[in-house]
């Protein structure tokens, strides 16, 4: 039994790493969160989180399938901190620091050393939300979903009821930040749990779940009300469309091949290596290990892990599932110490493993940003992005599309942005550099959260398209726009109003090589 002192020591050391974790996983993020912008994936949330904190919601003011909670949370965030990068960035390193200290907390509750512990729960600090470093629909979906998957664990570790509480609330609010990783991951949980009370009925710990997801379902309907965003539209646009473009991106999962599921993703697999061991000797030595609770924490580990490539690999950005790593091998490292305590090296191992794949990732995908597509540009090229605007100071501009000369782009933008703001008709802003709106202090009555053809709205030929081609036109005669403004380029998009107006309904005109205006004119498609 541990003396008083040594509880006093043990307490005061976790308080320590705490902190250091708290201030490290957050200052980690801000440095790489200034650090070079990819505009469609850099801006949108900061464009309509500042929509909805000026009373502009998703569904009903703009056409979005992603990231509402992303938007809610990022209002509250200007709201609080003031309208900036800082706050922006801050968001996304608050979730850095929910993320790592929840890895923190979860291993320790298997009574792993607390050095090892810290040390497991650091390294998710650097992989994590660095790499993208501002908020991110896909990331904070994962880290919400592997926190979740952190609770069905706790709850059968510790056989806490409270547990089931909050295990539908963080998956709710995973699911409402992105559908994929978080419906693939809940999915996991829903079977092992089917298999848990399955064997260990406990009607208190059911119903604590129901009460649980009551709960978000409730808040989430709230939500909707303060908002006055229909349930239709909702589900358009957050459920149906989305589903439709599922089918599509099933496409790039396949063919599953060794190469693509194992040798691509070799370091997650061999980092819960140990786990599959651990299960496979544990269910040969007795085949009623399968129902045991140990057994359910490992394959939830393995099933969201395989969720999480799935994704990767359906997905078009670069790689940024490697977080795992240390989790994995944090677990690892428990159960190797419980079932194989006679060949210590293989702890060196893991440690080695996570050291020089943290090493390895953090410099060339975080270090590098490329998931910003900025790992050939030289930094040294950067220039502060205050010149634009001192919301945007600190901000070092440098994209993959002037990366030898910023500022070149930045006087573009410049010269658009001050004959947009000298135009004082009713007007539409279409442009992946969604801060503009923000730095004109005004809203861009876009239709959509971001330009996208296909991935972010339906075209021609899907059975979405009049619905979304109705709330189009819906947008534009409810806020009288007179113009559309279009700085490009736009990644996913080469004329916006194509498919949604007939040719005689705009009138185009080139402003500059990066500006272009297309005047709505008086024909059926608007009058009706």
């Amino acid at each position: 039994m541990q003396s008083l002192p040594g509880i006093v020591s043990e307490k005061k050391k976790k308080t320590f790493y705490i902190i250091v974790l708290l201030i490290f996983s957050i200052l980690f993020n801000q440095y790489y969160g200034y650090k070079g912008i990819y505009p469609i994936d850099s801006f949108f949330p900061f464009n309509s989180g500042y929509d909805v904190l000026n009373g502009f919601f998703p569904f009903k003011d703009y056409w979005t399938r992603t990231s509402p909670f992303i938007d809610l949370i990022q209002a509250l965030f200007f709201k609080t901190f003031g309208v900036s990068w800082f706050s922006y960035v801050f968001h996304a390193s608050v979730f850095n620091f929910l993320f790592t200290i929840s890895t923190f907390y979860t291993l320790s509750k298997f009574k792993l050393d607390i050095h090892y512990c810290f040390f497991y729960s650091l390294l998710v600090a650097i992989l994590a939300y660095p790499s993208a470093g501002t908020p991110y629909g896909d990331h904070q979906s994962s880290y919400l979903s592997i926190i979740a998957i952190f609770c069905f664990i706790l709850a059968l570790r510790t056989n806490l009821k409270i547990f089931w509480f909050f295990l539908p609330i963080i998956f709710g609010i995973a699911f409402l930040t992105k559908q994929a990783p978080a419906g693939s991951i809940f999915l996991v949980v829903i079977f092992l749990s089917i298999i848990y009370f399955t064997f260990n009925f406990n009607l208190g710990k059911i119903i604590l779940g129901i009460v649980g997801s009551l709960v978000i379902i409730f808040i989430f309907l709230v939500i909707l009300k303060i908002g006055k965003i229909s349930l239709l539209s909702f589900f358009e646009q957050y459920i149906l469309f989305p589903l439709s473009l599922g089918e599509n991106r099933l496409e790039f999962l396949f063919p599953l091949e060794f190469k693509r599921i194992f040798l691509r993703f070799k370091l997650l697999h061999l980092s819960s290596l140990i786990l599959f061991i651990a299960a496979i000797k544990k269910v040969k030595e007795n085949y009623k290990y399968l129902k045991h609770d140990e057994f359910l924490i490992i394959v939830a580990l393995i099933g969201s892990t395989f969720a999480l490539i799935a994704h990767q690999l359906m997905i078009i950005n670069g790689i940024f599932i490697f977080f795992m790593i240390p989790i994995l091998a944090g677990f690892s490292h428990i159960y190797y110490l419980k079932y194989f305590k006679n060949k210590n090296y293989i702890v060196y191992l893991l440690i080695f493993l996570c050291i020089s794949s943290t090493a390895y990732y953090g410099y060339k995908y975080i270090n590098k940003r490329n998931f910003m597509d900025l790992n050939k540009v030289n930094f040294k090229n950067a220039i502060d992005a205050k010149i634009l605007d001192k919301k945007l100071s600190g901000l070092k501009w440098i994209t993959a599309l002037y990366p030898n000369n910023p500022k070149k782009e930045i006087l573009k933008l410049q010269e658009a942005i001050n004959i947009i703001n000298k135009d004082n008709r009713n007007k539409t802003i279409a442009t992946d550099y969604q801060f503009i709106s923000v730095i004109l202090s005004s809203y861009d009555y876009s239709p959509n959260k971001y330009w996208g053809e296909f991935h972010a709205y339906p075209t021609k030929g899907s059975k979405y398209f009049e619905i979304y081609r109705k709330f189009f036109i819906d947008k534009l005669k409810e806020n009288k726009i007179e113009i559309v403004y279009i700085i490009k380029p736009l990644w996913g998009e080469d004329n916006i109003l194509k498919s949604v107006l007939n040719e005689n309904c705009v009138e185009k005109k080139i402003i500059t090589d990066i500006l272009e205006s297309q005047l709505l004119l008086k024909c059926e498609d608007l009058e009706n």
